[in-house]
């Protein structure tokens, strides 16, 4: 009796977080593929705002979904995502900081419930379309780096844990994004050709600013020079972010910059680029998570201190469970209160957090 083939993975149950993107829709497409039985959770987040897109969203889920002859579950997460995402975005930005609501929402929502959902009702793992990588060394997990450095995600997962690694799969994070779109069209995807999402995770595309004045009220107050020097008026400080150089009403001919916002004599510092001020030698984080285990004090790392930033230099002056202090090679500009710092080793995260 010829004995019967086995198929890899053909046990292991997937959820795929289907928002409705290509990058998700060619995950589960690899998924099924590699022998997984694969299923489709899409959540629902916000449902609000003329710039929402989550109707049209759905449906392109559901689409892929049946293209690729999976079930398709929807996951109501409205109640959550509001309090933990956006409800954080506001106290943030009242607060005079500058949060990533990306971060956030990885951290709370995709693996934070979801995760969690999957795993109660009996899957293995649960696939997102982001580009980043997993690796198993002996019976620790790495995140790495995605393969593509125009598209990689792996900023905005530093606050994963093992246990969330053990039951995560990235499936286009070894893959440049134009290979995702060549796979896309070879499966016929229905959306194959769908433009990549903009704008604020589950809310669709909406400046910042349009999306804050909506719950946020204007509360005018002074720009001033780092000398004290009255330059203009601002809106309030909730509207600008470290770095702005749009709306600050000065009518100097050499443009300035946002430097610091006091958020209790509701003023904001600006200064000319080049202006000593912008420049940190070091930061601190708060809020920390460290993926793997907590690196040595002293240790020469790269870091990114927002999203697309090329790599910094960096030393480890303090690595404590859930702080950290850094000492820049180079005095670096734009250090911004509220964002996220993550630390990497080569292609490896380290850790990160939150920057006081």
């Amino acid at each position: 009796m010829a004995q019967k083939k086995t198929v890899p993975n053909q046990n292991k149950r997937v959820l795929v977080a289907l928002s409705g993107g290509v990058d998700s829709a060619v995950s589960a497409a690899l998924l099924k593929d590699q022998g997984y039985t694969v299923e489709a959770g899409h959540m629902v987040c916000w449902d609000e705002g003329p710039y929402c897109s989550a109707d049209a969203d759905r449906a392109s889920a559901a689409k892929v979904a049946a293209h690729l002859d999976i079930p398709f579950h929807v996951f109501d997460f409205r109640k959550e995502y509001r309090q933990e995402v956006i409800g954080y975005f506001y106290s943030e930005y009242e607060e005079g900081r500058t949060p990533n609501p990306d971060v956030a929402c990885n951290r709370e929502i995709k693996f934070g419930i979801f995760l969690q959902k999957a795993l109660s009702l009996g899957y293995d793992y649960i696939a997102t379309g982001h580009y980043a990588r997993v690796e198993k060394v002996g019976d620790r997990y790495k995140l790495l780096a995605g393969v593509d450095p125009n598209k990689d995600q792996s900023y905005f997962l530093y606050n994963l844990n093992q246990e969330q690694l053990a039951h995560s799969l990235f499936p286009v994070g070894a893959l440049l994004k134009t290979q995702v779109r060549e796979i896309a069209e070879k499966y016929k995807l229905p959306n194959s050709a769908k433009k990549d999402s903009q704008g604020i995770c589950f809310i669709g595309d909406v400046e910042i600013s349009e999306f804050l004045r909506e719950k946020i009220k204007p509360r005018f107050g002074e720009v001033v020079n780092p000398s004290g020097e009255v330059l203009g008026k601002h809106q309030g400080v909730a509207f600008y972010t470290i770095g702005q150089r749009e709306g600050l009403g000065i009518s100097k001919k050499v443009p300035h910059y946002v430097v610091a916002k006091q958020i209790k004599t509701n003023t904001i510092v600006a200064a000319p680029f080049n202006d000593e001020s912008h420049f940190q030698k070091s930061l601190s984080g708060e809020k920390v998570n460290w993926v793997s285990s907590i690196p040595l004090e002293g240790e020469e790392v790269s870091v990114r201190s927002r999203y697309r930033q090329d790599l910094l230099s960096a030393r480890i002056v303090e690595a404590e469970e859930k702080s950290l202090k850094l000492a820049f090679s180079e005095p670096q500009r734009g250090i911004t209160s509220g964002q996220s710092v993550v630390l990497y080793k080569g292609e490896e995260v380290l850790g990160g957090g939150t920057i006081i």
